[in-house]
């Protein structure tokens, strides 16, 4: 009987937890960026994706998994308050890949109300020697 109560008493104090931590949200002012043209010369290129916490709970970024090596995403390890900011920075390098048009993905699992989101990345490396065309 006092082990069920106990137990009981342990779940009930679990739950009020989690409650009164809150939920996150996760809110990007954009989740895709397009590097346009660039040079095989200088193939390494840089954005950032920057984002809100818009929950009242603290937000956690668990991992953030690039489609391809070539993709190094670099994120926050500790928890993001409500309200406040933080940003994604994912750094493209396509020494040794063929020049062309790439389209590359980057998965976040996070604590938020939604646990998965997709940031997506693009643009065209044109050869060596060769002067890259805008669009």
């Amino acid at each position: 009987m006092k082990k069920t109560i106990l137990t009981t008493l342990f779940l009930v104090v679990a739950v009020l937890m989690v409650i009164a931590q809150g939920t996150a949200e996760i809110k990007f002012e954009k989740t895709t960026h397009n590097f346009g043209a660039f040079s095989e010369n200088n193939p390494k290129v840089t954005c950032k994706f920057k984002f809100t916490n818009t929950g009242n709970g603290p937000l956690v970024i668990h991992q953030a998994i690039a489609s391809c090596g070539c993709t190094v995403p670099q994120y926050p390890k500790e928890p993001i308050k409500a309200g406040e900011s933080g940003e994604i920075t994912v750094t493209y390098n396509g020494a040794g890949k063929f020049p062309g048009h790439f389209r590359k993905s980057i998965t976040l699992r996070t604590n938020a109300k939604q646990e998965v989101v997709r940031l997506y990345i693009e643009g065209d490396m044109a050869p060596k020697g060769s002067e890259p065309q805008q669009n």
